[in-house]
């Protein structure tokens, strides 16, 4: 059974833009992506786009829209983020059977995880996101979950055919155990649930023009703040608190921050290991995943996931970060 990507041809990309009425000079650049296809495209005397096609079946077309009217309302209230460009009022167009959505082209370099020099200022960005986030909730997208990313995420482990039988009972036992864990933190933890990016790791944050933008808003869901913040840290405990007070220092210019939420950091960590194994798993009939991901269904994966998952329910017994002062 073929996959619909497959029919998503370099001709079909030139027609889509051009059917919005831009002149393409016919140059398609795939970029790199695998829940969408993204291509660079280029046009006649003018600056290339960025054409994003949308993977059918995974958002209505309510929550597209909603996620790009947040980048829009980021936009006018000047937090600096990759926007899609509009035609008649309209952001999400349908060609031969794919929905897509057209973006200016930015380039950048994506900043260094825990990073002192950086974090300052990507702590002013977050900051300045979500309290414009904060101010009203999705109601067409999810909200981050231990139910959601979690205990689902690992039903689809379970019923696929990706672990290994020697390493099923060990993966399946850590699994259940570090979810439990989860669920009494997520329970005992006050946190806001706030309009966030949602994937917010260096990759989709770039720096030009001695300036730092935002980029790739489609996991953007409701949920903790801190769920923004933690890829932002790296290295030992005493690396992470100095980074997480320099983070602070930007955050708490443009918006508040309710520390109690930051015992969440590791559980948030986990949940992301656990969610992006069946990530690949839900996306294994994708042709571009299993020459993508060839060690994905390997013992050597799996064990590892294993260690992984120990450490994490090791993590969750340490003291949290904490912010002093």
């Amino acid at each position: 059974m073929s996959h619909p990507f497959e029919n998503l041809t370099p001709d079909l990309v030139l027609d889509a833009v051009e059917s919005l009425g831009y002149l393409s000079d016919a140059r398609v650049l795939a970029l790199n992506s695998y829940e969408n296809r993204v291509y660079q495209v280029g046009l006649e005397d003018e600056a290339p786009l960025i054409a994003k096609f949308y993977r059918p079946d995974r958002w209505s077309d309510a929550a597209i829209r909603e996620e790009h009217a947040f980048t829009l309302e980021l936009a006018e209230h000047e937090v600096p983020v990759v926007a899609p460009l509009a035609r008649d009022g309209e952001t999400l167009f349908e060609y031969a059977g794919f929905r897509f959505a057209l973006f200016p082209r930015r380039g950048g370099r994506s900043p260094e995880p825990g990073n002192l020099d950086q974090l300052y200022a990507l702590g002013q960005l977050l900051g300045r996101m979500h309290a414009v986030g904060a101010t009203r909730p999705f109601q067409h997208r999810e909200t981050l979950t231990v139910a959601g990313f979690g205990h689902a995420s690992l039903q689809t482990l379970l019923e696929g055919n990706f672990i290994p039988r020697s390493l099923l009972p060990a993966y399946e036992s850590v699994a259940r155990d570090l979810l439990a864990r989860l669920d009494r933190l997520f329970a005992a933890t006050p946190a806001p649930s706030i309009r966030l990016h949602g994937d917010c790791h260096p990759g989709n944050i770039l720096h030009r023009d001695e300036a730092y933008h935002l980029v790739d808003l489609d996991d953007c869901r409701m949920g903790p703040p801190v769920q923004d913040l933690w890829m932002m840290l790296a290295g030992e405990r005493h690396e992470r608190l100095s980074q997480l007070a320099e983070l602070m220092d930007g955050y708490r210019e443009f918006n508040d921050f309710d520390s109690r939420q930051l015992p969440l950091i590791e559980g948030l960590r986990s949940l992301r290991l656990i969610h992006y194994s069946a990530w690949l798993a839900r996306r294994w009939d994708d042709p571009a995943f299993p020459p993508s991901f060839p060690w994905f269904g390997s013992e050597r994966y799996w064990g590892d996931q294993v260690l992984t998952l120990r450490e994490q329910i090791a993590a969750l017994d340490e003291e949290p970060l904490k912010l002093f002062g």
